[in-house]
């Protein structure tokens, strides 16, 4: 696609200071220059449909987020942030092997009966494996989505411990049920804590357990996903609130945020932060009708490929290795995470086929490079590419879509009138990416290709 995959030591050092100087490229990234130097901790933090406008560091100060918006201080925030999917597994399917889920068939969520019959296929690898081969304890904690069967959990693809549940939605106030029990290891238990609050603890127990070794944690909680329940302690903060949907998200959210704070002081008590490298990022926009979660400025919500879909806090600390208080503009998608992941931690991945890129290289304060050559999405019968600026979104058999998102954020002026030989150059693009994907894996009857194809 164009991008540069490593820099010279000279390129990197220039752009990412002097508080890079203990590392040097490796074969995908980073290898620790001091051999007896151990590679960074993981943490890869996932929140559940969170819209783009619904944290402090985004621009909202209706609900306080101080500990997410704390890894935005320490650390760089894209603007740009995207996933590969505006639903929850075909994203987490991207996130965990690096790749645009549609090359592997996982372009849709799993409806109840697939859920029992598919997953995350066989033949992609997970970041939780790639990152166990190298010697880090790997623990999983809060939802999966990507498998329930036998050979598609969590302990089978590449985790050593999980703590949470393997279907798409949970409440937070109850026991979970026989068709999706919360889980210890393999082992249904009954968790009587507010859901967040049990995962923040088991994420707090995982790091007090595995401090003196090296560890990739995935936390991955529910919130704020429906359904709309909270605890009166939560909803005791939001007391002003007139609207109980939204006083309920905004309990949810503090919930979220009070988690993220307890992971990240488990990390400062043990003297990890600056040798963990942390992710933030949800897994798609918020469904506003549904929760409220609000994705402004931008236009869309959850299930459509407008940036309100797709678009998503993203931001991600390295103490003393990332600049801090870095906002970048420039389109990353969270294809690149398990790159990224990979590159801190020096593993040997030859042969791997990642979409996405080691974000490392880019993190300088002042670099204004572009990651990659464009962004592609393709949801049943709606398409999309970014690049640069541009943006083409075609939904079935209607017209194409064409906006300049530099000036135009929420997609309100369609230019294709305007434009046709930029309509006619993105959309070549976009279908020659189309040609090279998998079908669906479940749903038999794939939507309508867009008009034109």
């Amino acid at each position: 696609m164009g991008y540069r995959l490593s820099l010279t030591r000279r390129e990197f050092l220039a752009l990412l200071g002097a508080g890079s100087a203990g590392l040097a490229l490796g074969d995908y990234g980073f290898a620790a220059e001091n051999k007896d130097k151990k590679p960074p901790n993981i943490v890869l933090i996932v929140a559940d449909d969170l819209g783009y406008g619904e944290l402090g560091c985004q621009g909202n100060a209706e609900i306080p987020t101080p500990n997410i918006d704390s890894i935005a201080a320490s650390g760089v925030r894209f603007t740009s942030g995207y996933v590969s999917c505006p639903v929850c597994s075909p994203t987490r399917a991207g996130l965990i092997t690096g790749r645009y889920q549609q090359r592997f068939g996982h372009e849709f969520n799993p409806g109840p009966q697939a859920a029992q019959n598919f997953g995350l296929p066989l033949s992609e690898t997970t970041l939780a494996s790639r990152l166990k081969s190298t010697g880090y304890k790997t623990g999983m904690v809060g939802k999966w989505h990507l498998g329930s069967k036998a050979g598609y959990t969590p302990l089978d693809r590449g985790f050593d411990e999980f703590f949470g549940f393997l279907l798409g939605g949970h409440p937070y106030l109850q026991p979970g049920g026989p068709d999706n029990p919360i889980l210890r290891g393999a082992k249904p238990v009954e968790e009587k804590e507010y859901l967040t609050d049990a995962f923040a603890r088991e994420a707090k127990a995982f790091i007090e357990k595995h401090k003196k070794e090296t560890f990739f944690l995935y936390l991955t909680p529910n919130a704020v996903h429906s359904p709309m329940q909270a605890t009166k302690e939560y909803l005791s903060r939001f007391p002003t609130t007139g609207d109980q949907k939204r006083r309920t998200f905004s309990a949810m959210l503090s919930a979220l945020d009070d988690a993220v704070g307890d992971t990240l002081k488990a990390l400062r008590d043990n003297n990890l932060e600056e040798n963990t490298l942390v992710f933030f990022i949800s897994d798609n926009g918020g469904p506003t009708a549904e929760t409220t979660s609000g994705n402004g400025p931008l236009n869309g919500h959850k299930g459509g490929v407008r940036d309100g879909g797709i678009r998503v806090p993203f931001m991600m600390q390295w103490k003393n290795h990332l600049p801090a208080g870095v906002v970048s503009d420039t389109p990353v998608i969270s294809l690149d995470i398990a790159p990224t992941a990979l590159a801190a931690a020096a593993a040997k991945v030859k042969g791997a086929k990642f979409d996405g890129v080691n974000l490392l290289p880019y993190l300088g304060r002042n670099s204004r490079r572009e990651v990659h050559d464009a962004l592609y999405w393709r949801f049943g019968n709606q398409y999309a590419i970014r690049q640069g600026d541009w943006k083409l979104a075609i939904f079935g058999k209607n017209a194409p879509e064409l906006y300049n998102l530099a000036e135009d954020i929420g997609e309100k002026t369609d230019l294709a009138a305007q434009k046709p030989d930029k309509v006619k150059e993105l959309r070549e693009k976009l279908m020659q990416w189309d040609s090279k994907l998998a079908k669906p894996l479940w749903q038999t009857r794939r939507a309508a290709r867009p008009a034109g194809k």
